[in-house]
């Protein structure tokens, strides 16, 4: 393993992070490569895990730390503590130790370390928050906006309303919506076929008019197809496979001409579809299969903003609340 001095990271002995990271580059490479290959991990959260190893391995050097065999729970507390100084989020200082254990655990199954020192290592809970949600009217108000603004027959527009009408009907990510190829599409069923998180595929159901809206959509793709388009469903003008940037910002800019709905980016349609389906009698079971949630509880929090929002109905009606 390639180690950090102090004394070799620049001029009067000081350690920057450019010069911690230019050093630690193969072990980064090889942990990014475990993440992918071994863990299957999305090109998205190996960002974030290496973005957290990054961060904690200047920490480290900062500390006189030469490599990561010399890390000791101490120093992860530390760590933690100083992000909790600055300010940084709960939520943030529970992924980031999180990260820190996923990655000193893999640096002692391969030999790197010769003890895990994140084994006793806490770090404050995240708060349960609720996801912010459309009202039922207020997505309609939505779609109905996209489908206006697409009669222009500007072919962006027209894409623009068929990803609004398929991430809320689906509920499925920004980044899987981004990554669907066209035939990844199944008009005539009315599903899609989805590679999740874990590269886990799953097949989801949308509506008819989903389906009207996408269909639209095709017969205006070729209007736009470019030479990198490949098999991209959705293209933007200069025919480039759209990404999360451009969907959150159409989500965004359409949103601001409802003046009263909530300021919600792609993953609040994928909040609102799942409150709607229970709201509408769905199993929690089945909702759970829909948005791909490897584990119950997650889906479960979707209840709790359904009870939430009863509550709120009923004060506001009930003579007696």
């Amino acid at each position: 393993m390639t180690e950090v001095t102090t004394s070799e990271a620049g001029a009067g002995g000081a350690t920057t992070p450019d010069r911690v990271l230019e050093q630690q580059a193969e072990l980064l490479h090889a942990y990014s490569r475990h993440l992918g290959a071994e863990r299957g991990r999305s090109e998205h959260t190996r960002r974030a895990y290496l973005g957290d190893v990054r961060h904690l391995l200047v920490f480290a050097a900062r500390r006189g730390i030469d490599g990561i065999d010399e890390l000791r729970i101490a120093d992860l507390r530390a760590w933690l503590g100083e992000q909790a100084d600055a300010g940084a989020a709960r939520s943030t200082i529970a992924r980031r130790a999180a990260s820190a254990r996923t990655f000193l655990r893999w640096a002692e199954r391969t030999g790197r370390i010769p003890s895990d020192p994140s084994l006793r290592l806490v770090a404050p809970k995240r708060r349960p928050t609720l996801p912010g949600v459309l009202r039922q009217d207020e997505a309609g108000e939505l779609l109905d906006l996209a489908t206006v603004r697409a009669d222009d027959a500007d072919p962006i527009h027209v894409r623009d309303r068929a990803m609004l009408e398929l991430l809320y009907a689906s509920g499925i990510r920004v980044g899987e919506l981004a990554a669907l190829d066209v035939d990844d599409l199944d008009l005539r069923q009315g599903v899609v076929r989805v590679l999740g998180k874990g590269a886990k595929e799953r097949v989801v159901p949308f509506g008819a008019p989903a389906r009207r809206a996408v269909e639209d959509w095709l017969a205006a793709r070729p209007r736009v197809v470019g030479a990198h388009s490949g098999a991209a469903l959705f293209l933007g003008r200069r025919g480039r496979r759209v990404d999360a940037r451009q969907v959150r910002t159409v989500v965004h800019e359409l949103l601001s001409h409802l003046p009263d709905a909530p300021d919600l980016g792609p993953h609040g349609l994928r909040h609102s579809a799942a409150t709607h389906l229970l709201e509408g009698g769905a199993d929690l079971r089945m909702v759970q299969e829909i948005l791909g949630h490897a584990s119950l509880a997650t889906t479960q929090i979707y209840t709790h903003v359904s009870v939430d929002r009863l509550r709120r109905s009923y004060e506001q009606a009930h003579p007696r609340a």
